[in-house]
């Protein structure tokens, strides 16, 4: 669903999100901003989808106690058995030009 929407549609409707999540934890954008300590028109943007720092997001998130669902967004990668053998001791610092590892 995601990868068919354009760009600007996503920021608005994590926009949307997080406009939802403000109001249903009773706060004015005048408080969220204060307390995550960004301005307010930097919540007014970031919920109009406009683009706003990576800084000042999780400084928002952080404050609408949302940092934890990131973990959804980004997970650990999870490594094979097999895969883990044949690192044994080596971590991958770069990819390679042609990968044939699935990690």
């Amino acid at each position: 669903m995601w990868k068919e929407r354009s760009n600007p549609f996503i920021l608005i409707e994590i926009g949307s999100r997080i406009r939802q999540a403000r109001l249903q934890q009773n706060l004015s954008q005048k408080v969220l901003a204060e307390n995550a300590g960004v301005s307010k028109k930097v919540v007014q943007r970031l919920e109009k989808g406009s683009a706003i720092s990576t800084i000042n997001l999780i400084a928002v998130l952080r404050e609408l106690r949302m940092l934890e669902r990131l973990d959804l967004l980004f997970p650990e990668p999870v490594i094979s058995p097999i895969l883990l053998q044949k690192l044994a001791g080596k971590k991958r610092k770069r990819a390679s030009k042609a990968s044939t590892i699935d990690i």
